[in-house]
C-alpha cells in the first residue's frame, strides 16, 4: 500500500546563537527523546487514519495537536517516577509514548489478537496497561474522572505516594462525573491533577454554546483548589506545569490543569469537522503544530541536527509500515475466547 510520509522539521530562519536554559529537571537528550517519541506518534496516527478510509481500522480518534499537552505532562510523570495516568480516548500519543509498542497500536486499532489493552474486544486502546500505569475502561465521555479519584482514594487508603493523572476534554466538563470527581477529590485532598485537552470543540459543539467562562481552569476556585491555564501547544510549557502540579498534589490536594490545544482532525474518522469549523480555521492553527514547533526548536538550539531529525523521522516511518505489515497479517480473536475474561481475569 502506499505509505504516507512524516514531515520533517525544518530549521530555517537564523540558528540560535545561544543554547536556551532548560527547566529545571530537564536535559537536551530528554527533549530528543521525547520528540522521537512524539514523532512516532504522529507517524501512527496518520497511518491509523489512512488504514480507516480502507476500511482496515473501523473507527480512531486523532492526537493530533494534542502531541505537546499529552507528552509534556507525560515527561514530568516519568521524571517524577510515582503517577498513574487515566487517558481517555484522544490519547494516543500518550499511549504510545509510555511504551506501547506500534506493533500493540496497530494490533488494537486493527482489531487483532495480541492487542494488549482489550485482545481486539474494545474500542482502540481500551482497557488497561498496567505494565505501564495506565487505565481507560471506558470511551465514555467524563466517566475516567470518577475512576481516577477512586484510584487516588485506595492509595491514600494504602499509603502510598502515587500522583493520578486524569484526561478529559472541554465536553466532558460540561458533564455530571466531572463535578462529583473534582468535589470529592476536593474534600479529601487527594492527590489528582485533572488535565484538560481544551481544544475548543465538543464534538461539533463550540466552546462558547457549552459554557460562559472563557477558561475552563477557573472552575477550579468553586471546589477549593488551584487551576491553570497553559499553551498545549508548547512541551515545555506543559512539562513545567504538570511537574509544579504533581508536587502540588502529592502534598496539598487536587489541581486542575488546562491545557489549550488544536484538534487537527475530525472528531473521529466517523466524523466531518468541514460541517461545523469556519474554513482555514485547521490551517492556520497548524501553523503552531507542536511537532514541527518542537523540532525547530531542538535544531536552532543545536540540541539536534538536521540530519538527526531526518534519521528519527525515517526510523518511525519503518517502525510503522512494519507494524502495519505484522497487523494486517495477523488473525482476530478466535471465537472460541469470545466469553474469556467476561465474569473473570
Amino acid at each position: 500500500m502506499p505509505r504516507k510520509r512524516t514531515a520533517r522539521p525544518q530549521a530555517g530562519g537564523t540558528t540560535a546563537s545561544a543554547k536556551p536554559k532548560l527547566p529545571r529537571g530537564l536535559k537536551a537528550a530528554d527533549l530528543v527523546d521525547i520528540y522521537t517519541r512524539m514523532v512516532q506518534a504522529r507517524s501512527l496516527d496518520e497511518r491509523i487514519w489512512a488504514l480507516n478510509r480502507q476500511g482496515k481500522v473501523p473507527i480512531a480518534a486523532s492526537s493530533q495537536g494534542h502531541e505537546a499537552a499529552q507528552l509534556g505532562s507525560l515527561l514530568a510523570a516519568e521524571k517524577d517516577g510515582d503517577c498513574f495516568l487515566f487517558p481517555y480516548y484522544r490519547d494516543l500519543a500518550l499511549k504510545v509514548s509510555a511504551g506501547l509498542t506500534p506493533v500493540q497500536t496497530m494490533m488494537s486499532f486493527m482489531g487483532k489478537a495480541g492487542d494488549p489493552y482489550s485482545n481486539g474486544r474494545q474500542f482502540p486502546l481500551q482497557g488497561a496497561d498496567l505494565p505501564h500505569n495506565i487505565i481507560q475502561i471506558s470511551n465514555v465521555v467524563a466517566a475516567g474522572l470518577t475512576q481516577a479519584v477512586g484510584y487516588a482514594l485506595g492509595c491514600r487508603m494504602s499509603g502510598d505516594k502515587t500522583v493520578v493523572l486524569v484526561y478529559f476534554g472541554d465536553g466532558a466538563t460540561s458533564q455530571g462525573e466531572t463535578h462529583e470527581a473534582m468535589n470529592f477529590a476536593s474534600v479529601h485532598k487527594l492527590p489528582v491533577i485533572f488535565i484538560c485537552e481544551n481544544n475548543r470543540y465538543a464534538i461539533s459543539t463550540p466552546q462558547r454554546n457549552q459554557m460562559v467562562i472563557e477558561e475552563v481552569a477557573s472552575r477550579a476556585s468553586s471546589y477549593g483548589f488551584p487551576g491553570f491555564t497553559v499553551d498545549g501547544m508548547d512541551l515545555v510549557q506543559c512539562y513545567e506545569a504538570t511537574r509544579e502540579a504533581i508536587t502540588h498534589a502529592r502534598t496539598q490536594g487536587p489541581v486542575l490543569l488546562e491545557m489549550l490545544v488544536e484538534r487537527f482532525m475530525s472528531h473521529t474518522t466517523d466524523d466531518d469537522d468541514r460541517r461545523y469549523r469556519p474554513e482555514g480555521e485547521v490551517n492556520k492553527a497548524r501553523e503552531r503544530d507542536p511537532l514541527f514547533s518542537l523540532g525547530r526548536t531542538l535544531v536552532e538550539a543545536g540540541f539536534l541536527t538536521q540530519k538527526k531529525a531526518d534519521e528519527i523521522a525515517d526510523q518511525a516511518q519503518k517502525a510503522t509500515d512494519e507494524a502495519t505489515d505484522v497487523a494486517d497479517a495477523s488473525s482476530p480473536p478466535p471465537e472460541s475466547t469470545l466469553n474469556d475474561s467476561v465474569y473473570g481475569p
